[in-house]
């Protein structure tokens, strides 16, 4: 039996591949992002290694019809289809972690078993609510809309910002049409069907309805987190540093990086097996221009080990050619 792994020509292709093989894994690539190339090596052996699975490589801006379909919001991602239906997925460039699932996946198929892999859906739902979880507590005051403060995509989103703005809140903020996974994890993390949602301090506070009714019991006011300037902006800065051992602020996530200096820094601290938090600078405009104080340093991403300032992107890139950030991983 040889190797299967095809490359995408039509949107119809993976219906006809369907038919021809139950086991398939898809895999979402991008020519500009390097960690694709990377994990190009990975399938290739992983479709040595399992003669079974047909795996097809979609370059994602090539086939819109076919992101939207499944869908996909970030490159690379994987996903296994059994009979031409979603088995599992996974996004971002983890080696070990997609070695992990494919191995599952031929197990499952070997045995015979057709249902949604429990432990591999487990493992997706944590990675998604750790990240849930992250963006929840991103600011002390964090809403997750449609559309952004500037071009709200909806009403009920602009009613929010009119209470929020009669306030003088300060506030980071979601645009949940940007991430499909985002906007449907939330609605189970924080059992609300709907948006807009207000998370403070971390804790769901409700949706457009509930804070029109604290605002006319007069409780909303009181319920506000003090503004985040001068020495507040500093504290919020040490504690968002010290969320992991290893923290890096850049643009975006770590699955879906907003720039290309993100990019390749964790392109890079995934290639030497950096195991790190994050903190995405754009949710949060009062971190982003206070980190650039506390830390002297102007621009991002930057990298924290110990509470302490490594670099941005230039400095891991030098520590990596001297082989210095191997060395770093390994004092872990």
């Amino acid at each position: 039996m040889s190797i299967q792994i095809h490359e995408l020509q039509n949107d119809n292709d993976i219906d006809m591949l369907s038919k021809q093989s139950s086991a398939m894994v898809l895999f979402f690539w991008a020519e500009w992002d390097p960690s694709c190339k990377q994990m190009d090596q990975v399938v290739t052996q992983l479709a040595s290694d399992h003669l079974g699975i047909t795996f097809v490589k979609i370059e994602a801006e090539s086939f819109p019809d076919v992101v939207e379909k499944y869908p996909v919001s970030a490159v690379p991602t994987f996903i296994a289809l059994k009979d031409g239906k979603v088995f599992s997925k996974m996004e971002g460039p983890n080696a070990p972690k997609l070695v992990a699932l494919v191995e599952k996946y031929a197990k499952a198929i070997a045995a015979g078993v057709a249902k949604v892999q429990s432990t591999a859906s487990d493992e997706i739902d944590a990675d998604l609510n750790q990240r849930l979880g992250q963006l929840t507590r991103a600011a002390p005051m964090m809403i997750f809309i449609k559309g952004s403060p500037a071009a709200p995509k909806c009403g009920f989103t602009r009613q929010l910002l009119e209470i929020l703005e009669e306030f003088h809140c300060k506030y980071g903020y979601f645009d949940i049409l940007t991430d499909n996974s985002v906007r449907q994890g939330l609605k189970k993390f924080s059992n609300w069907p709907s948006f807009p949602q207000l998370y403070i301090n971390g804790e769901f506070t409700g949706g457009l309805d509930v804070i029109k009714e604290l605002k006319e019991e007069g409780e909303f006011k009181d319920m506000i987190p003090k503004s985040s300037q001068g020495e507040d902006i500093n504290k919020r800065c040490k504690s968002a540093i010290e969320q992991n051992r290893c923290m890096l602020f850049m643009k975006g996530s770590p699955s879906a990086p907003q720039c290309g200096f993100s990019r390749t820094m964790v392109a890079m601290l995934n290639e030497v097996g950096f195991e790190f938090g994050y903190f995405d600078i754009l949710l949060d405009n009062d971190v982003r221009q206070g980190l650039k104080k506390y830390s002297n340093w102007p621009t991002f991403p930057q990298f924290y080990v110990d509470g302490e300032l490594i670099g941005g992107l230039d400095v891991l890139k030098e520590m990596h050619e001297e082989g210095e950030l191997v060395e770093l991983v390994q004092k872990k």
